[in-house]
């Protein structure tokens, strides 16, 4: 009870000096408490819409990566219209009506904008049906009755100002259509983002699926009484005339009880939110270790300052047990204030999210807002434990200290210079990770070396944060000499207190360090995938164009294709589909391979480097190329014959007309074949469509057939006509769009490390306060103050940021050289980047001396020579 007392005394009576590290505690649960109540909304979100769109039970063909399909063909698979009424005769069936549905459609308005999804969420074209009043309403007009008429859904309509009686032009593979809108359907539970459009049955079939007859989905309603499972084993046996299938599989029919079908989609959006959570929780990670340091600034120095307390403590009595357990107390108080809040925060924190998501068009709304018990079991406990954890080896210092600690000043501990022991491990950890590193890039494979890389980082880590101390030594006094001597006896002063505790200063640099050698690894891989990119276009691609839709997964529709082929000043306009098979050498082994199934002009807009044969052979009456890698794994050479099963139409024996070198980084490994080839094995209506197509100007027209190109697909705006400039500025932006993202990530961490040098600052004045009275009477002014403390400050954040900056780059280059083994062969080191970060801490370092460097100056000079 008495450590308990204790503890809570202490605590409060230095409530202000563990601010910064409940902060930091704070920041970090925050993180992690918003990203898990982000995620379990958006699960929530999906959830209500699966469960209340899907049937009892849903009929649809089998899955086009399974039997006989062909996806990106731009036509969803179908059944026939006869399959309703065997359904219906089902006994036990309430109801049964066709749906169909269709994702590869654009749907633009009358300024010829694209009014569908582009954050990755689905536009839906289809019928409306009974199903459909399950999760829609309409709020505003009528259904589609007659073929000129449409509905949409109210988001998609608020969002592009679209009103009863306007014109709507859908582009789909079968051809264009307009439709007027008749009505506006709203959803009962919230729309994730997609974009719905409704079409009467007769249009929708028409429009879609090019006929009657048709349909995408049977949605099957049971009686009363009859369970979603009996009813689907019934109708399995309806369908599939007594035959055996596989579970779930009637025939050429898959089934799927309202359950399935909600967890089959759910398990489809799971995979991609579990790599959002995790990722978002490893970012949060990242900011608990920066955290730790701030955790173990703060207790060690609190411990230095109570040195004669707490030796008064043991000369009264107190066992080391009970100073370590009171010491752990207050740790746990400040986890728990900390982690309290934290999760609060974090709430907070994941309505942002929601916001900030639907502003970029994925709907989330706070009535779905969940927050699990376990979200603040979790905070609560990972705040506490990091925070003890942090607190023990204080903690242990403060138990060793002796009862005749209470006979000298507070803060002179002799810890103040690193260990041997310490700077003896951290140089091996350091040297570990440095081979490990250099193994990693003498590796031949890269899934061999990645395994060495991540040693390395984690080595080299470890070792720097280890040593610090020792480097702190070092490197402060270099920098010293570069940044503060210029200040005279104001920036020796400086220098010496950075230097007084090397232990505390590399603890408060390594939390800087962590972010910022992750911002310059990022940036040096970056830089150096968009460098080898744009030298493999420069010297692989002669398209003078490329053409591909700014949605992904939209194939290019015939009509677009007829107006890209009928464009004046182009030279010849190429084709690229990507057709799905199996390949069976002559070892008579088979592999999943898709093929690409590409006009001869191609082996001009590409140029790809052949091992062996002459790659424009390849596009010659049954014949092909492969990749070097699968020939050396297959023994495959020139003239061999390949089995070439064609998932969506016959078998083909084609001869091996060339070997192409896969070190490259684009069409790594594809596998050539004429068009014209793919076209005599795979019927026209499975035959897929173009993704990609490529185009070369007529010479010296270039510039007139760019804004050609351009007006010939004006009617288009989902697909982008770009030159080889656009397309390495695309490129460029994407990667830019990606780092961002992560640099904002690593913010989180950095802005911790920030409140570490705060903290360290801060408690270190409060330490120095006798001295600061003493120096500011023999004439050291407030102005002089203050400008020791910032530079005090700056050059911690710049010792910081040289550690930080030289690992991120040992790092950068490591993970560059597993990439040249992908085909991404050059390194850039984006000094302009490197350089203004380290400028950069510098200004950090200015701004978190602000607060502690003012206290300093308005302290009371015969007070600060009186206190203890």
């Amino acid at each position: 009870m008495t450590v308990v007392k204790t503890s809570m005394r202490n605590f409060f009576a230095h409530k202000g000096r563990m601010a910064l590290s409940a902060v930091a505690v704070l920041l970090s649960v925050a993180f992690v408490s918003g990203t898990l109540v982000f995620t379990d909304t958006m699960n929530t979100t999906f959830d209500k819409l699966f469960a209340v769109s899907s049937p009892d039970v849903t009929v649809s063909p089998r899955s086009s990566g399974g039997q006989g399909g062909q996806p990106g063909t731009g036509k969803p698979e179908t059944l026939p219209a006869s399959a309703v009424a065997r359904v219906g005769a089902v006994a036990g069936v309430k109801s049964v009506e066709g749906a169909v549905s269709s994702e590869s459609v654009t749907v633009v308005n009358a300024e010829n904008k694209n009014v569908g999804a582009t954050t990755g969420a689905p536009t839906f074209v289809g019928n409306w049906t009974r199903n459909d009043l399950r999760s829609m309403e309409i709020t505003s007009g009528h259904a589609p009755r007659g073929p000129t008429e449409a509905m949409i859904d109210a988001d998609t309509a608020d969002k592009h100002h679209i009103k009863i009686g306007d014109e709507l032009r859908a582009i789909a593979v079968t051809g264009t259509f307009t439709k007027k809108i008749t009505g506006i359907a709203a959803f009962k539970v919230t729309n994730p983002g997609a974009t719905v459009l409704y079409l009467d049955t007769a249009t929708a079939q028409r429009e879609l699926l090019g006929g009657p007859g048709l349909f995408t989905q049977l949605y099957v309603t049971a009686d009363a009484g009859v369970s979603d499972t009996k009813l689907k084993q019934d109708v399995a046996a309806a369908l599939g005339a007594g035959t055996a299938g596989t579970a779930g599989t009637a025939g050429p029919y898959k089934l799927q009880t309202q359950k399935e079908a909600a967890d089959a989609n759910r398990s489809d959006v799971g995979s991609f939110l579990d790599v959002m959570k995790y990722a978002m929780l490893g970012f949060a990670g990242i900011a608990f270790l920066v955290g730790i340091f701030l955790i173990v600034n703060t207790f060690s120095m609190l411990v230095a300052q109570r040195t004669r307390e707490i030796g008064l403590m043991r000369a009264l009595g107190s066992s080391r047990k009970q100073i370590n357990r009171s010491v752990l107390f207050e740790a746990v108080l400040l986890g728990v204030f900390g982690s309290v809040a934290g999760v609060a925060a974090g709430v907070g924190l994941a309505v942002g999210l929601m916001k900030l998501m639907s502003a970029t068009g994925l709907e989330l709304s706070t009535g779905d807002l969940t927050v699990k018990w376990t979200t603040p079991v979790i905070g609560l406990v990972l705040g506490v434990v990091v925070t003890v954890v942090a607190a023990y080896i204080p903690a242990r210092r403060a138990a060793r200290i002796s009862p005749m600690a209470a006979l000298r000043d507070a803060g002179t501990p002799a810890d103040g210079r690193a260990g041997l022991l310490r700077a003896v491990l951290g140089l091996l950890l350091t040297a570990a990770g440095g081979l490990s590193l250099l193994v990693a890039t003498r590796a031949d494979k890269a899934a061999e070396g990645s395994l060495f890389l991540g040693v390395g980082v984690v080595f080299t880590l470890i070792g720097f944060v280890v040593i610090g101390p020792l480097l702190a030594g070092g490197l402060v006094r270099v920098l010293s000499a570069v940044l503060l001597r210029v200040f005279g006896p104001v920036g020796r002063l400086a220098e010496r207190n950075a230097l007084r505790n090397p232990r505390r200063t590399g603890a408060t640099g390594a939390a800087l360090m962590i972010g910022l050698a992750l911002v310059a690894c990022l940036s040096v891989v970056g830089s150096s995938m968009v460098a080898s990119a744009t030298d493999e276009l420069d010297k692989s691609v002669g398209a003078d164009f490329i053409i591909q839709p700014s949605v992904p997964n939209t194939p290019i529709v015939p009509k677009a294709q007829a107006a890209l082929e009928r464009t004046p000043g182009i030279e010849h306009v190429t084709q690229y589909r990507m057709v799905d098979a199996k390949l069976t050498t002559p070892d008579g082994k088979a592999e999943d391979e898709g093929v690409v199934a590409a006009d001869p002009t191609y082996a001009q807009d590409l140029r790809r480097e052949t091992v062996s044969g002459e790659l424009s052979a390849a596009y010659g009456k049954d014949a092909m190329s492969v990749g070097d890698a699968f020939a050396e794994r297959h023994g495959v050479k020139v003239g061999d014959t390949v089995k070439v099963a064609f998932k969506a139409g016959e078998t083909a024996e084609l001869k091996v007309a060339a070997i192409t070198s896969d070190d490259t980084s684009i069409d790594k490994g594809a596998m050539y074949i004429n068009l014209t080839t793919a076209e005599k094995y795979v019927p026209a209506a499975k035959m897929p469509k173009n993704m990609i197509m490529f185009a070369a100007a007529q010479d010296g027209k270039e510039k007139e057939a760019y804004a050609a190109l351009k007006k010939s697909l004006a009617e288009y705006p989902q697909y982008k006509v770009q030159n080889q400039t656009d397309f390495k500025q695309d490129l460029k932006d994407q990667i830019s769009q990606l780092l961002n993202i992560v640099y904002g990530l690593l913010g989180l961490a950095i802005v911790v490390a920030v409140l570490g040098v705060v903290n360290t600052l801060a408690l270190s004045v409060v330490e120095r306060t006798r001295e600061i009275g003493l120096l500011r009477a023999i004439g050291l002014s407030r102005r002089q103050l203050r400008r020791m403390i910032r530079l005090e400050s700056v050059v911690i954040a710049v010792f910081g940021a040289l550690l930080g900056l030289g690992l991120g780059l040992g790092w950068g280059t490591a993970a560059q050289k597993l990439l040249a083994l992908e085909g991404l062969g050059v390194l850039e080191i984006p000094w302009p980047t490197i350089a203004g970060v380290f400028v950069a801490s510098a200004f950090v370092g200015l701004f978190a001396a602000l607060v502690p460097a003012f206290r300093a100056g308005r302290m009371n000079v015969l007070n600060a020579i009186a206190s203890d």
